[in-house]
C-alpha cells in the first residue's frame, strides 16, 4: 500500500513539474468537489446534488487553481522571490487586500446567480448582507494560512496548499452561502 501512494505522489509531482497549471487547476477542481461534497453531507441534503459538484468543481478547476497559479508568480517577481519577515507581511497584506476580497465576492456571485439560480437583485441583497462578515471572517483566518504559505512553502506547492486549506474554508463558504436557516431546521 505505501508503495501504490509512493507512486501516486511521484506521478503528481511528475505532472505538477511538466504541467504546473493544469495539475494545480485539476487539483483546485476536485478539492472544490470534496469540499462541497462535505457541505451538502453535513447540511442534511439527502442525495448528492451532482449539478451543484460540477459547478463547483468548475469554479475551482477554471478559476481557483488559474487564478492562484498566476498570483504566487506574481507575487514572487513583485517581491523578487524573498522571503523575509517584512517581505512576507507585505505579501500577506497585499493578497489579502486583493485577491481575498475578490475571490470571496465572485464566490458569492457564483454560486447565488449559477448554483442557485437566482436572480441578480436576490444575490445582490444576500452580498450586501454576508460579505462583510464572510471577508471579516477570512481576514481573522486566511493571513496565518499565507503567512505559512509565503514563508516555508515552495512556489510550485503555494496553490495545493492553498487549495486544501481552502477545502475546510470551502465548506464554511458553502455552509453561508447555503443559508443559515436551512441549518437551524436540521438541528432542530
Amino acid at each position: 500500500m505505501g508503495s501504490i501512494g509512493k507512486r501516486g505522489l511521484q506521478q503528481y509531482l511528475s505532472q505538477l513539474q511538466r504541467h504546473p497549471l493544469r495539475t494545480k487547476a485539476i487539483t483546485a477542481g476536485v478539492l472544490s468537489g470534496v469540499s462541497d461534497a462535505v457541505a451538502q453531507k453535513i447540511t442534511g441534503i439527502p442525495q448528492l446534488q451532482l449539478r451543484r459538484l460540477v459547478l463547483k468543481v468548475l469554479f475551482g478547476a477554471c478559476y481557483l487553481g488559474p487564478f492562484g497559479h498566476f498570483m504566487y508568480i506574481l507575487l514572487d517577481k513583485i517581491f523578487k522571490g524573498r522571503r523575509d519577515a517584512k517581505t512576507v507581511a507585505k505579501k500577506v497584506v497585499l493578497e489579502q487586500l486583493t485577491s481575498s476580497p475578490l475571490n470571496h465576492l465572485l464566490f458569492m456571485i457564483y454560486y447565488g446567480m449559477v448554483i442557485d439560480g437566482r436572480p441578480w437583485a436576490q444575490v445582490k441583497t444576500k452580498v450586501k448582507k454576508d460579505y462583510p462578515s464572510v471577508q471579516y471572517t477570512a481576514w481573522t483566518f486566511w493571513p496565518v494560512v499565507g503567512w505559512v504559505n509565503h514563508q516555508y512553502v515552495p512556489l510550485q506547492f503555494r496553490v495545493i496548499f492553498h487549495s486544501v486549506i481552502a477545502c475546510a474554508w470551502g465548506i464554511f463558504l458553502n455552509l453561508r452561502a447555503m443559508g443559515a436557516p436551512k441549518l437551524k431546521a436540521k438541528t432542530n
